[in-house]
């Protein structure tokens, strides 16, 4: 059995998180892999994961070893493998352990997840490091047989199928949710900070439909309690007009991708919960993580460009991401988005299945390192 070790920082609060615990867990659970967990904000983590503590200087959970990865990193032996998540830089003692082993170990930076046609000259790229006799490589997450694909577990999909209106209803019913009312829309709201959201709560205020929006703890609860004026704690409900606004709290992983099987559509942000959309094949529309100089613009129209390829209604999904995002008037886009709601559910369909033929990222992963210590 290998050891693996994973050192992830802690960014934008759950998706660095979110995506390196998915990856240890579905190492342990489909490759037998001894995972230790490296994390600098473990409060972070226990959100996403209730039976964490974020104190613990060491846990195990689900097989999984989870470690604070302190500022004065401990000495302590270096892995078979190991992932240098989002190019986080791995402590000085802990490389130089690395060095010290009679086989070097399997040294990967997994990258930030990118449609950008530059990731595919990239992607298994040996990077020969100055100080030492380690080589890392890197490997891309991404969209194409030429990347590393998408992180997506054993029986997702089969799961994702045989969620029906039974299962639904009790999924609800679990949340404490009211029960889904005849031709309501429900939406799942997860964003950053956006100057969009009042526009788009006023539009479903007024709109013709009746829409029930579930809201994320953070910045979109914030902005919704503002918006309605009310304060806006888990569990409970503002109304106004057409629009009820469900304040959610936090979810461990595998329930949050029921709330998006469950959702008519999904507004995501980030990278874990972006894939999470996809892979539910439900209308999603995201938002990436706001960087400087609008990079992340560059991403968004990256994505959108092999997206929308073979999309019917293209320009009403374009214009709602990009009003979305912050180029153009939500309200519109949103009307033309959820005009076209079918034809973009078909589509979303045909881009899921076309996502399984790149195989899962951490197969991928684990064949690569098989690779590397063939060398």
């Amino acid at each position: 059995m290998r050891r693996w070790d994973i050192f992830c920082k802690v960014v934008d609060n759950f998706g660095d998180v979110g995506v390196c615990w998915r990856l240890a867990r579905q190492l342990a659970d489909e490759h037998g892999a001894d995972v230790r967990l490296w994390i600098d904000r473990l409060p972070s983590f226990a959100r996403l994961c209730p039976t964490a503590s974020p104190d613990a200087e060491a846990q195990r959970i689900e097989g999984i070893e989870i470690c604070r990865w302190p500022v004065e990193f401990p000495n302590v032996e270096a892995a078979d493998v190991v992932i240098e998540a989002f190019a986080c830089q791995l402590p000085e003692n802990y490389i130089a352990a690395m060095s010290r082993r009679g086989e070097a170990p399997a040294w990967i930076n997994l990258e930030y997840l990118s449609a950008e046609s530059w990731v595919e000259g990239c992607h298994r790229l040996p990077s020969p490091q100055m100080n030492n006799s380690l080589a890392k490589y890197f490997f891309f997450p991404g969209f194409t047989r030429r990347t590393g694909g998408l992180l997506r577990e054993r029986g997702l999909s089969a799961a994702r199928d045989a969620f029906g209106e039974t299962a639904e209803g009790d999924f609800w019913r679990s949340l404490g949710a009211p029960a889904r009312r005849e031709g309501e829309l429900r939406v799942l709201l997860f964003c950053y900070e956006n100057a969009a959201l009042p526009e788009l709560l006023r539009r479903w205020a007024e709109g013709p439909e009746t829409v029930t929006v579930f809201v994320t703890p953070g910045a979109a609860a914030d902005q919704t309690a503002d918006w309605f004026g009310e304060p806006f704690s888990a569990g409970s409900i503002l109304r106004k007009s057409m629009l009820s606004a469900f304040s959610l709290p936090y979810l461990p992983q595998p329930i949050f991708d029921r709330l998006l099987w469950a959702c008519d559509v999904n507004f995501v942000r980030g990278e874990d919960s972006f894939v999470r959309a996809q892979w539910a094949d439900r209308p999603f529309v995201w938002q990436p993580y706001p960087q400087s100089e609008e990079t992340h613009l560059v991403k968004l129209d990256a994505f959108l460009s092999r997206y929308l390829e073979s999309c019917e209604p293209a320009e009403a999904v374009r214009q709602c991401w990009n009003a979305w995002n912050g180029r153009g008037g939500i309200a519109t886009a949103w009307t033309d988005f959820i005009a076209n709601r079918a034809a973009i559910e078909r589509h979303c369909k045909d881009w899921a299945n076309l996502l399984d033929q790149t195989g899962d990222l951490v197969h991928n992963l684990v064949s690569f390192v098989l690779e590397i210590e063939d060398l």
